[in-house]
C-alpha cells in the first residue's frame, strides 16, 4: 500500500498536526505501507482560476505552471490519500483548500448522477481512497462538524471513499516540551501508531480504538487553564 500524505499546516514539520501525522505513519510503516508526507506550504500552488483549460482546452491538464502536476501524480499514485491540517475557522487551512480546489482536473465538465441521484461531475482519473486527519486549538471534538460533513462530500463528489477520521480537540499541547504531560502525550501517540497500523492491515479503525482516540488529552479544565496561562504570558513578553 502507497499512502500520501497533503499536510496542510503552515508550520509544517514543527506543527501539532505533524506530530499526528508522523505518529500515524509510523504504524502505517509497521503495518507494511510505504508512506510520504508532503507539506504544502512548502510547494508553489496558485489558487484555482476557473480558466476552465482542464476540462476544454488541455482535458485533464492545469494550465498553471506550478507544483501541482507533480502533487496530482503522487495523488493519484496512491491506494490511500490523507488530508492533513490543522482546523482554521471551522475549516481546513488556506493552502489545503488551494490544493483541493486545483483537484478539478480529475473530473471532466459533464454531469452524472450518484447512487442517491444527485449530481456531480464525472471522474476521469483513478482516485484513492481518502482519509483526514485533524487537530484543533478547542479543546471539544464538535468543533470538527464542518470537516467531517465538508470530507464525505468530497468522498461522494470524486467517486472514492473515507475509510477513517481522526479528529483532535486540544491538539494545541500535542507540541509541548512540558515533562508534566509527557505521559498523556505518550499514551495518546500510541494510539495513533496503532490506528496507522489498523488502517493499513484492515482498512479502517476499529470502533474501540476510535473511542480512545475521541478522548480528551488531559481533562478540558486543566486545558483551558494552561492555554489561559499560556497567552498571558506570551502577551507580556509582547508589550514589555
Amino acid at each position: 500500500m502507497k499512502i500520501t500524505v497533503f499536510n496542510g499546516s503552515p508550520q509544517a514539520e514543527n506543527s501539532n498536526t505533524n506530530v499526528m501525522v508522523e505518529a500515524f505513519l509510523e504504524g502505517a510503516r509497521k503495518g507494511g505501507a510505504k508512506t510520504e508526507n508532503i507539506f504544502l506550504t512548502h510547494k508553489k500552488i496558485h489558487p484555482c482560476v476557473a480558466c476552465y483549460c482542464c476540462w476544454l482546452k488541455t482535458p485533464g491538464k492545469c494550465a498553471i505552471q506550478d507544483d501541482m502536476a507533480e502533487l496530482l501524480q503522487k495523488c493519484y499514485a496512491s491506494d490511500l490519500v490523507i488530508f492533513a491540517t490543522p482546523l482554521y475557522v471551522d475549516n481546513v487551512t488556506g493552502i489545503m483548500k488551494h490544493f483541493m480546489d486545483r483537484t478539478i482536473p480529475a473530473a471532466e465538465p459533464f454531469f452524472e448522477k450518484d447512487v442517491g441521484g444527485e449530481c456531480r461531475h464525472k471522474i476521469t482519473s483513478k482516485v484513492p481512497k481518502i482519509m483526514v486527519i485533524s487537530n484543533g486549538g478547542f479543546p471539544e471534538q464538535s468543533h470538527f462538524q464542518v470537516l467531517k460533513l465538508l470530507f464525505r462530500r468530497i468522498a461522494r463528489n470524486m467517486g472514492t471513499e473515507l475509510i477513517a477520521e481522526i479528529y483532535r480537540g486540544g491538539g494545541a499541547i500535542l507540541t509541548t516540551k512540558s515533562s508534566l504531560l509527557w505521559l498523556p502525550l505518550r499514551r495518546y501517540r500510541a494510539l495513533l501508531v496503532k490506528a496507522g497500523e489498523g488502517v493499513v492491515k484492515d482498512g479502517k479503525i476499529s470502533d474501540g480504538l476510535q473511542r480512545e482516540l475521541e478522548k480528551p488529552i488531559i481533562p478540558e479544565s486543566r486545558y483551558i487553564k494552561g492555554a489561559e496561562i499560556y497567552f498571558r504570558k506570551a502577551l507580556k513578553k509582547i508589550t514589555r
